[in-house]
């Protein structure tokens, strides 16, 4: 056998065996006389041993090492004098009688190190070889736990497991989708799923009552750190349920991960906050709750002033920075060119100053008696020391700039700690979002969002006030998850097309398969899919997900390993009857 032992088992239990390792030379360092290498394989680091009076081919065979050299080693256990304790292994070490090279290495593009020095793009490149660092591995580890854990949380409540097909119908709603041509059937095109939306709700229909599935999805959107071409979900769907099902069962699988994996015990229930208190206090829909700081309206505390730029103004909101009143000009000047940036897009920041002798002092004082400061101070709960920072604008954009400074202010004091977490539900979305483009309403989640049934008198009126029955997890300001009670009743699915612009031969083309089955008896149902990639992600305390795919793509949707997406010969585009303008 190659090995008896890996390199992360053995013990000061184990001096005095004979044993054999195989893995990567992580590191060579000879002293003279003597000859230490460090083997790595998955599991750990061991320190190899080749002395003076070795066996004479031990002694060639080392002296032929690099770095990565894929080697055997047969020796004795034996107490290390200096002892590691950073390492598992560090009280022992191999010395080595037998030695051979399995597999040798040219010198790596970069070091093979946790802190290595290699480059985004050039560790992207040689994928296979930064997958064996330390961060990587424990990325990779990191997954498989909570896979595991999260197949035998819902196989414990009854889920099944069903797969569901790659290959689907093309559907207009939500993002682009990736097309796949068919070479049996010339000039038509499958696509790939970028969720197994339809298909879940079909196995409801069929009477599937509980299912999920880890399955990977597709879009074809611009990528940025927490987004992936091909990424993974966690679908769920069950049957004859309301929103609180859904969300008591999947709020337990949430803690129950926490529970297994972090060793953090969530015994309250998760707060539950309405979309439009989400965007009315905290800027966004997906707000990072580790920290206070909401946002106030001051539009009534600051407006007949003739300070111009709040008198012309729809909304003027504020947020509270504690203890912050100490900022210099320069950070002040520094945050107002923060909410300046075109990503951003506000025209200024006001600041008020609540000095700890009960005095105000402010970027607009001129304008503004200490009276006037001291009543939109108290608004937003600031005490002596704080910082007060104002934003104005139009309402909607006002709010998103508010709660882009909220998490810049969060950064500089330390209050988004990613050892900390703070899960929440936002609930009652709206069903329909108005584009001015195309001058229809868009499902702000999918055309089978239920809405609130009690808004259904709106359904005819004023589409743009109905809510849905919608829910999305967040954690620490991340939109971890997202689901719905859907619609099952036909009257109410051919309203949904309607309302989305859809005649019903347009309906019937796109969605009949769905249609037809609803006819048949569809019952009460509802779900929610998971990002898992983002969710490995917060559980590893990182931003970007893809150290927790093991070959993701860059930024450009390249995998730079493989070199793909690439072109294909003239003769395969001729079999699938394609032809390509250049």
């Amino acid at each position: 056998m190659y090995r008896t032992h890996t390199c992360g088992e053995l013990r000061i239990q184990n001096a005095g065996e004979t044993v054999t390792l195989s893995g990567w030379v992580q590191k060579i360092r000879s002293l003279g006389a003597m000859t230490f290498i460090d083997l790595r394989d998955r599991y750990g680091i061991t320190q190899l041993v080749i002395e003076e009076h070795s066996p004479a081919d031990v002694k060639e065979t080392a002296g032929k090492l690099g770095r990565e050299f894929v080697i055997q080693a047969t020796g004795k256990v034996t107490e290390r004098s200096a002892k590691n304790n950073k390492i598992a292994t560090g009280e022992i070490e191999i010395i080595v009688t037998g030695l051979q090279i399995l597999s040798s290495s040219e010198v790596p593009p970069f070091t093979i190190e946790d802190n290595s020095d290699g480059g985004d793009e050039l560790r992207m490149r040689y994928r296979f070889l930064d997958l064996r660092r330390n961060p990587l591995k424990n990325a990779m580890i990191l997954r498989h736990k909570m896979a595991k854990e999260i197949r035998n949380y819902l196989d414990s409540l009854n889920f099944l497991e069903i797969e569901t097909p790659y290959l689907i119908k093309s559907t207009p709603e939500g993002a682009r989708d990736f097309i796949v041509p068919s070479r049996m059937n010339p000039g038509e095109f499958y696509a790939l799923p970028q969720s197994p939306q339809t298909f879940k709700q079909l196995l409801m229909v069929s009477g599937y009552d509980r299912y999920f599935q880890i399955v990977r999805c597709f879009r074809d959107e611009d990528l940025r750190a927490d987004r992936q071409p091909e990424f993974t979900q966690i679908d769920c769907e069950m049957s004859f349920v309301e929103r609180d099902d859904v969300l008591e069962t999947f709020e337990g699988l949430v803690k129950h991960l926490f529970k297994r994996v972090k060793g953090i015990d969530f015994s309250e229930n998760f707060p539950r906050i309405t979309y439009a208190e989400a965007m009315e206090r905290y800027g966004c829909d997906k707000p990072d709750l580790r920290f206070g700081m909401h946002i106030c309206n001051v539009t009534d505390e600051t407006k007949g002033r003739n300070f111009v730029v709040f008198d012309s103004a729809e909304y003027i909101g504020a947020i509270c920075a504690e203890g912050c009143a100490g900022y210099t000009r320069k950070q002040l000047d520094a945050l107002t060119e923060f909410v300046k940036r075109p990503q951003i897009g506000a025209k200024g920041m006001v600041y008020i100053k609540c000095e700890e002798d009960g005095s105000y002092k402010s970027s607009v004082d001129k304008f503004y008696s200490a009276d006037d400061l001291a009543k939109i101070a108290q608004k937003t709960g600031a005490k002596p020391g704080d910082l007060v920072l104002l934003l104005s604008g139009d309402k909607k954009k006002t709010l998103g700039a508010l709660c882009e400074l909220r998490l810049e202010m969060g950064n500089q004091l330390g209050l988004r700690d990613n050892n900390q977490y703070a899960p929440l539900w936002v609930i009652d979305f709206p069903l329909l979002e108005w584009d001015e483009e195309t001058g229809r309403y868009f499902a702000m989640h999918h055309p089978f969002t239920s809405p609130k049934m009690e808004d259904m008198p709106l359904f005819e009126t004023d589409p743009g006030k109905v809510r849905a029955d919608a829910y999305d997890l967040v954690i620490n300001g991340v939109e971890v998850g997202g689901g719905s009670i859907r619609i099952h009743n036909s009257e109410v699915q051919q309203q949904m097309f309607k309302n989305l612009g859809f005649t019903p031969e347009e309906a019937e083309k796109q969605f009949g398969f769905l249609i037809n089955a609803f006819k048949y008896g569809a019952p009460p149902h509802g779900g929610i899919a998971f990002g898992f990639d983002r969710w490995c992600s917060i559980f590893g305390g990182t931003e970007s997900i893809r150290d927790y795919i093991a070959f993701p793509k860059n930024n450009s949707g390249r995998d730079t390993m493989i070199d793909s997406p690439s072109k294909v010969a003239p003769e395969q585009l001729k079999e699938l009857s394609i032809s390509v303008n250049e």
